[in-house]
């Protein structure tokens, strides 16, 4: 019988389809382009994962105790208007200290639970645009800017940019999980 690794196991943990998050250690020119190419591609890559579901499978969780499709969808909205906004006060103030919000009780609000998700695709549709293009226009010495977050301490945009390359891309994992597993 094989052993599973600590990697494997988050892998084949529904909650962390493509693997916990990790900080990098160190950001390059050529990783930021990455990240900011997948952060350009969430909004095709949600749409795409969400393409065709009814109402029933939009309401339906992405595992056990987890939010909906329409949930996740509303949550990738909620969130990066969240980070990009956060972007813009490092850029323009010294070490900001940003505003945590409560994301399990946003997911609970009406908006989030009953709202059409194309309200959110089109939100995340334009927010990427311009986030994208604010990005691409930052110079190494922009990402080594820092926030202070209350529960997460200082933390530089290049840390920050990582974080959500890969939140984009585990919330679609979630979607198109669920998808593969009912047959959708």
């Amino acid at each position: 019988m094989r052993r599973i690794n600590e990697g494997e196991k988050d892998m084949a943990d529904s909650r962390y389809p493509i693997g916990k998050f990790t900080w990098p250690e160190k950001m390059t020119d050529d990783g930021r382009r990455k990240c900011i190419q997948q952060i350009e591609e969430t909004p095709a890559k949600l749409r795409q994962a969400v393409q065709g579901l009814s109402e029933k499978q939009l309401d339906t969780p992405y595992r056990e105790g987890g939010w909906t499709v329409r949930q996740v969808a509303h949550h990738l909205a909620d969130s990066h208007l969240n980070a990009f906004i956060r972007f813009k006060l490092t850029l323009t103030e010294n070490e900001p200290t940003i505003k945590p919000y409560e994301q399990q009780l946003w997911a609970e609000l009406v908006d989030a639970k009953n709202a059409p998700i194309e309200v959110s695709l089109l939100l995340l549709d334009s927010l990427h645009q311009r986030w994208v293009m604010m990005l691409m226009a930052m110079k190494p010495e922009d990402y080594a800017r820092k926030f202070r977050h209350p529960e997460m301490g200082v933390l530089d945009l290049n840390q920050y940019l990582a974080q959500y390359a890969w939140h984009g891309r585990h919330h679609v994992a979630h979607v198109a999980g669920l998808r593969e597993r009912m047959g959708w």
